[in-house]
């Protein structure tokens, strides 16, 4: 059975051929979303910058020695190949031994494509949040960016100038509000 080629598969001939467009578009679509999900799991840019360069030169000498052909789209591809990167280098940093347990035995086999498809997928969930989150009023956004922070709610209702009470209220209903944008935009697709 012949493999799809992904139209994606531009981004992979554009790394072999050394293409500056492509390769510059690869950083502006990529590289912002692994500092993000580096910097959030205990890294530094320093760190997300060395990661996301080490992924791609993986990438290069994949298709350039091993005729990479991507069936899946590129972005979650790369983003999969940084995080897994990443939690690699946490684990050599760690002061704990790191044993492999049957568990993670089991996913070593993992199906990177079907691990791509899931990234997309919830890329394309958190973009329809933030769609739905950027409709909401300003003091919406203002109590839900407050909440996920993950601070006490005392210390939000005291840094908004609010009750406690009040603050959980209206964190109910800003959230109702968000479910139901989020609602009405899947039922228009």
């Amino acid at each position: 059975m012949a493999k799809n080629i992904h139209p994606d598969q531009r981004y992979i001939i554009g790394l072999i051929n050394n293409d500056t467009a492509i390769i510059n578009d690869i950083y502006k679509r990529c590289a912002g979303k692994v500092r993000s999900w580096i910097t959030f799991n205990n890294g530094s840019d320093d760190d997300a910058a060395d990661i996301f360069q080490e992924s791609l030169m993986d990438i290069y000498r994949q298709a350039k020695y091993k005729s990479l052909e991507l069936t899946c789209p590129f972005e979650p591809y790369i983003l999969l190949i940084c995080k897994r990167k990443w939690l690699n280098a946490i684990k050599k940093r760690s002061v704990l031994p790191v044993t492999n347990s049957e568990e993670d035995l089991l996913l070593i086999g993992e199906d990177t494509f079907a691990n791509a498809d899931y990234l997309e997928s919830q890329e394309q969930q958190s973009k329809l949040f933030y769609e739905a989150f950027e409709k909401l009023g300003d003091r919406c956004k203002e109590i839900i960016s407050w909440s996920m922070k993950g601070e006490a709610q005392e210390k939000v209702a005291e840094a908004l100038g609010v009750t406690y009470g009040y603050l959980r209220k209206k964190k109910s209903e800003c959230m109702a509000s968000l479910v139901k944008i989020v609602q009405s935009t899947k039922t228009e697709f």
